[in-house]
């Protein structure tokens, strides 16, 4: 029963009760723009508010704005916020909060964000509850960054005129969310509150939230079978061990909830080297390597096949564009085409894959494909690497193949440009670090992200996704999705596009 469902019979959801998560890995810290890693947006969204969040379709939904209005020529946004908010220690939230946290707070610190903010021509506060935006050219995924994920609003009192990434209140995040920070033991748990002044009446129901760090993937799992937690998402459990949890009455394992994010998994492939920078080459590479195995024996359904460079959870995916077959005799072939004829151990040609260091499941893929290449005579050495080098390999184009996953934040002008364009080749991890370049794929993206429509993006995406399936820059694997397990008394845990990412204003545990 959803809080609505329990209004609708004129009953209200039952208040009270301490969730019990898990949260791995542990977050540096809990100021959202300062810090976006998944642990760190998981917990300080239930600390700080976006104007915006994102239903399931990606459509746009009222939080700290309650309505909000677009001018017909596509410049000027205006929002208007909700009265009667404050900030955890007792301060009117304004307009002049919005317009501080969007031009100079995240245009410092978030990258991500700033490469929308940018396109901000003027900021106005009409009042103290009116806030408006003009752009400098019509931008149409405008909306989509105003989710606490990508545009968490802060205090400008606490902020404004300090170093942000080293603020002293670092340490004790102010927000406007129904739930407050109490306690933090490193290295053991995090402990929120109810904000018993949140803005909306009645909410939260919840006492609070504790979140246990807990780094064992068998602990994690444990914890959970035996009702230690009665949540767990993201990486806490492995896919391997989702089924048994499918299995178990008193809990539901949920798969939605990553619409907004839709990442996307594929081996990345360094197109600067030897036969890597070929793409006949690398389209052998997609030939041997069957994606419905990887979605089904190695992710046990959780998640499931790419299909194209832009998932499918988006409006612009096109279903359409043909992805190459799991065929090996047709990788086979396309290597014979090469000159790439196999020696006398039945090896064609050598390359290395640094594996990525999160979790088992992952080594599982890479020794999959380490198997499957073997087929076609494609000797792969593996490399094992720690998070940290990993990431700085990466960056510094210090790799062969790789395998990687980046987040689409609901339009590929927002999420699956930077991998491509050649604008955005960088010594800098999750840009375009595998070194591909394309003039007309260039072009397409460009024309796409200052296009005004929708369809005429539409058809602009259709032709970057069939010319990217041409060059095969990469090999996409899997639309990934990270399992959200509960206790089936705790309600409403997923009811946006962003799933565990949003306040928790609204979960309850039923009688």
């Amino acid at each position: 029963m959803t809080a609505a469902e329990a209004l609708a019979q004129g009953r209200e959801p039952r208040r009270g009760g301490i969730l019990n998560s898990i949260i791995t890995p542990e977050p540096p810290l809990l100021v959202l723009g300062v810090n976006n890693q998944g642990p760190t947006l998981i917990v300080a969204s239930k600390i700080y508010q976006g104007l915006l969040t994102v239903s399931p379709k990606l459509e746009p939904e009222p939080v700290l704005a309650r309505s909000w209005a677009r001018s017909e020529d596509g410049l000027t946004y205006t929002f208007s916020l909700e009265r009667g908010v404050k900030w955890h220690d007792g301060r009117d939230f304004t307009a002049e909060d919005v317009i501080f946290s969007i031009m100079k707070f995240h245009m410092e610190v978030n990258p991500r964000a700033r490469a929308i903010l940018q396109r901000i021509d003027k900021a106005e506060a009409p009042d103290a509850h009116t806030v408006r935006f003009t752009l400098k050219a019509p931008f149409e995924p405008f909306l989509l960054i105003f989710d606490v994920t990508g545009c968490a609003i802060v205090p400008k009192h606490i902020y404004d005129g300090t170093d942000y990434r080293n603020n002293p209140a670092n340490a004790t995040p102010i927000g406007t969310g129904p739930f407050r920070l109490a306690e933090w033991q490193r290295g053991n748990f995090i402990r929120l509150v109810r904000n018993d002044a949140y803005w909306k009446p009645g909410q939260p129901y919840l006492d609070g939230i504790t979140w246990r760090i807990v780094p064992d993937s068998q602990s994690r799992a444990l914890a959970l079978q035996t009702g230690q937690v009665q949540m767990t998402t993201s990486n806490d459990i492995e896919p391997f061990d989702v089924p048994r949890f499918q299995a178990q009455p008193n809990l539901e394992v949920r798969q939605d909830g990553w619409e907004l994010f839709a990442p996307l998994s594929w081996i990345e492939i360094n197109n600067r080297l030897d036969n890597l920078k070929d793409p006949r080459f690398r389209r052998a590479i997609a030939h041997a390597v069957d994606r419905n195995f990887i979605a089904q024996r190695l992710w046990f359904g959780v998640g499931k096949p790419a299909t194209s460079p832009i998932a499918s959870a988006t409006r612009f995916h096109d279903p359409s564009v043909q992805m190459p077959a799991f065929n090996p005799r047709e990788a086979i072939a396309i290597l014979d085409g090469m000159g790439l004829r196999p020696n006398a151990q039945g090896i064609r040609a050598s390359f290395k894959m640094m594996q990525l260091p999160y979790g088992e499941v992952w080594n599982r893929l890479s020794e999959y494909l380490r198997q499957a290449l073997r087929q076609v005579g494609l000797e792969v050495t593996l490399e094992s690497t720690d998070v940290a080098g990993w990431v700085r390999r990466l960056a510094n184009w210090e790799f062969e193949t790789t395998i990687n996953f980046v987040y689409q934040w609901g339009d590929p002008t927002l999420g699956v440009e930077r991998t491509y364009v050649t604008s955005n080749i960088q010594k800098v991890a999750f840009t375009n670090t595998a070194g591909y370049s394309n003039p007309e794929v260039d072009r397409l993206f460009e024309a796409a992200r200052n296009a005004a429509q929708a369809e005429e993006r539409r058809r602009l995406f259709s032709e970057v996704q069939k010319k990217l399936v041409e060059d095969m820059p990469l090999v996409w694997l899997m639309e990934l999705s990270f399992p959200t397990i509960h206790d089936r008394r705790l309600r409403n845990v997923i009811t946006t596009g962003t799933g565990v990412h949003k306040s928790f204003d609204d979960v309850f545990f039923a009688a």
